[in-house]
């Protein structure tokens, strides 16, 4: 079956009546090139609103997806740069010099909430094309989208204690080691995208509940179309997001379902517009 047919048919197939139930904050989504050439922005954004997304925050490789999807639908999207050229650019972002002059360029030229989602490890935090990224998230007043382990992120903060971290995927750590971030760290987000182990069977085990009821203000969901193929997965992770919160106290299920994303991401993204 075409891309195009698939995606067509997760339109068709998302119910509107869950879609309605609980609405959405997206904080992991990608829309680089190979994504807009099969899924095209009036489409993408028409997938969003089907899932009942109602922001996301996205990103891509290069930074013209982004800007195409912000054209279509910029009720929906939240934009953040992602410092990619191109997915060849995925494993020795840290040690290109070129990266540095890449986003400045976009710095310029648009308004962003974040850098980000970027993969950084350990030690390479140290290095000095990340240390520029973080003095230019710093200048510019961005959140960082870190998709790294946990001694990357206290290297983060140890560069920058004020930063706004936004952990992607949770750092993939156990839930007891996400807590002991969180606890430190008031600045620190997690997004679940990819966290299948928090909700399996539509219920969270004891660890994640554990989790989500002492810091429901922390969490976000998150899809991760880190291939184009993941954009048919939107409608049915939407769905998925919605049963293992409604396993949730329903405050808390609102807040990580929607509410943090909004009152983090969106309150960022309208005061960076009144900014320009």
């Amino acid at each position: 079956m075409k891309p195009i047919l698939w995606l067509i048919l997760a339109l068709v197939a998302a119910p509107a009546a869950r879609a309605a139930d609980l609405p959405l904050v997206d904080a992991h989504i990608h829309y680089s090139h190979d994504a807009w050439e099969i899924v095209p922005p009036k489409l993408a954004a028409e997938l969003l609103r089907k899932s009942g997304v109602k922001r996301a925050l996205v990103s891509s490789s290069n930074d013209e997806g982004t800007q195409k999807l912000v054209a279509e639908a910029p009720d929906i999207v939240i934009p953040e740069l992602r410092p990619y050229r191109s997915r060849a650019d995925t494993s020795g972002w840290v040690r290109d010099e070129g990266i540095i002059a890449y986003l400045e360029e976009r710095l310029r030229r648009h308004v962003y909430v974040a850098i980000g989602e970027f993969h950084l490890y350990g030690a390479d935090a140290e290095l000095p094309v990340p240390r520029r990224m973080v003095a230019l998230a710093r200048e510019y007043g961005l959140m960082l989208h870190a998709h790294s382990d946990a001694d990357a992120i206290e290297r983060l903060f140890a560069q920058w204690p004020q930063a706004r971290i936004l952990w992607a995927h949770a750092g993939f750590e156990r839930p007891e080691k996400v807590r002991e971030l969180l606890r430190k760290h008031k600045n620190l987000w997690a997004d679940l995208a990819f966290r299948s182990d928090h909700g399996q069977g539509g219920r969270p085990p004891p660890e994640w509940r554990a989790a989500f009821l002492e810091f429901p203000d922390r969490f976000m969901v998150g899809t991760d179309t880190y291939v184009p193929e993941r954009w048919h997965y939107v409608p049915e992770h939407s769905a998925w997001s919605r049963a293992w919160l409604a396993d949730l106290p329903r405050d808390v299920a609102e807040r990580i379902a929607w509410k943090n994303g909004e009152e983090v991401l969106g309150a960022a993204w309208a005061k960076a517009k009144k900014s320009q």
